[in-house]
């Protein structure tokens, strides 16, 4: 499906608020409610919108700490990258992880409630994995930037 220009403008909308109603996006976007709502549920259908979700303000939860991981595994074979993959999955504290090139595999998004907490975290859950040759932390001091939007 190729998408035009405003099917671009309702991504931005719903991009900033989800819960806007069809009618206030149509009203945006210069269009009627129901070829709003049709293009909506043809993005939906075609992938460009995955899903709905609330974004939750981790602070206010107790998650105050945000730490990123450099994981590099033991070896570059595909036993290890499979066993990596299926226990990082199962790990709730683990925000974000993606397979990388450079001086090691893995990056990791890791929320904790303080230090003690990602201690706790580490060393029953990573440290463990037999597939885990080294594993670096950096503690986030404080965030200068962090959306949800993609650029479009």
């Amino acid at each position: 499906m190729a998408i035009d220009p405003t099917d671009l403008h309702i991504l931005k909308k719903l991009q900033v608020n989800s819960q806007q109603t069809t009618k206030e996006i149509a009203a945006a976007v210069n269009l009627s409610v129901t070829p709003v709502h049709d293009r909506i549920r043809k993005l939906e259908r075609a992938g460009y919108i995955e899903r709905y979700v609330a974004l939750l303000n981790r602070k206010k939860l107790g998650k105050s700490l945000v730490v990123y991981c450099n994981v590099t595994l033991d070896k570059q074979r595909k036993e290890s990258f499979e066993e990596f993959n299926a226990a990082v999955s199962q790990l709730p504290e683990v925000m974000e992880c993606s397979v990388v090139s450079g001086t090691f595999d893995y990056l990791l998004k890791v929320v904790a409630d303080d230090v003690e907490a990602y201690n706790t975290f580490y060393q029953q859950n990573l440290s463990v994995l037999k597939s885990v040759l080294h594993i670096s932390s950096f503690f986030v001091m404080s965030e200068v930037k962090s959306t949800t939007q993609i650029p479009i």
